[in-house]
């Protein structure tokens, strides 16, 4: 079912996408592999934009057409289900190359739907 609430819920994932933006800051590919910590905050975030996306349901794909939406909830499932097989490579490659671009469709539907982008 999706959500009553979705501005709350782009909301969610543009808070999360900003938490790792921030983590990552001034750090490059061999810095976040040789921290754990930061690695684990951003599996974290990850997961909880994972969930804000399930939650939202196909409203995500009407709301902020662009970012692989299905992917993103299946990934929720991998980072779950399966932690053990995350690959840092991964974490990397979609915090830093799918990340921005998700971003900017969820700041646009945030204004569409009068969310508040803090």
């Amino acid at each position: 079912m999706p959500s009553s609430r979705p501005a709350i819920r782009l909301q969610d994932i543009l808070d999360n996408i900003r938490l790792i933006q921030s983590y990552l800051q001034g750090m490059d590919r061999a810095g976040f592999d040789a921290d754990r910590r930061t690695r684990d905050a951003v599996e974290r975030c990850l997961e909880r934009l994972s969930e804000a996306a399930t939650k939202l349901g196909a409203q995500a794909e009407e709301l902020a057409p662009g970012p692989p939406w299905q992917a993103v909830r299946s990934f929720g499932n991998v980072l779950r289900h399966a932690y053990d097989q995350v690959d840092p490579a991964r974490i990397w490659e979609i915090a830093t190359g799918d990340l921005p671009q998700m971003a900017t469709a969820v700041e646009a539907a945030l204004q569409r739907v009068g969310g508040s982008q803090k």
